[in-house]
């Protein structure tokens, strides 16, 4: 499945920009929706097992939403211009933003290298980045191209994503499945040949 890049990049840099909000939560009001949620679906959230429930929901949602990622902008200058770099087998997880049920994906990015390279911890980094928070696995290639694209000043990316997704497997068909989804930009998209060599690396 290819993104449409024109709808992408009618949005510029967008979710560079949006990466530069402090994504916070309200940590009293994840408790006490928490707790209504129990009451909600029959239980009593000051039974023994529960009383300390909301408490660890809230810290997973803190945990999640307002995760840093660190430094994910380190680039040192390149020994070789135009040359293909592919980064594969990161694995991140996300929530489907239409059930708050969790997906896993393996990442896999590749690059043409002009006068920037990115450094090898920073495709993982950015993959986590935004990943975290509720997402589509199409929209999350999206933004990891962008901001590939970006840091590396080049428009030859490509990103493919192979996700499992819960509200798959444990509610509706309650059927296991991997959902493919892949961006391809630049010669990546126009050169056949570019995208079968990268295809065939990340393998």
């Amino acid at each position: 499945m290819y993104v449409d890049d024109e709808k992408v990049h009618s949005n510029g840099h967008a979710s560079h920009v949006e990466e530069q909000t402090s994504r916070k939560i309200y940590y009293p009001k994840l408790i006490e929706l928490a707790r209504e949620l129990l009451i909600a679906i029959g239980e009593d959230p000051d039974r023994e097992g529960l009383r300390d429930t909301p408490r660890r929901w809230a810290d997973w949602w803190r945990e999640f939403i307002e995760y840093d990622p660190g430094m994910t902008e380190t680039c040192f200058a390149s020994a070789a211009i135009d040359q293909m770099v592919c980064v594969s087998g990161i694995r991140v997880w996300s929530l489907c933003e239409h059930h708050l049920l969790p997906f896993y994906c393996d990442v896999s990015i590749g690059y043409i290298t002009g006068e920037k390279v990115l450094g090898l911890s920073k495709f993982a980094r950015i993959a986590h980045q935004f990943a975290h928070r509720p997402q589509l696995q199409e929209r999350l290639g999206q933004q990891i191209a962008d901001e590939i694209s970006r840091i590396v000043e080049t428009e030859n990316v490509a990103v493919v994503l192979k996700g499992e997704h819960l509200c798959m497997t444990a509610r509706g068909i309650r059927t296991p499945g991997i959902m493919t989804s892949s961006v391809m930009r630049g010669v990546f998209r126009t050169n056949s040949d570019a995208r079968m060599e990268f295809l065939r690396l990340i393998e």
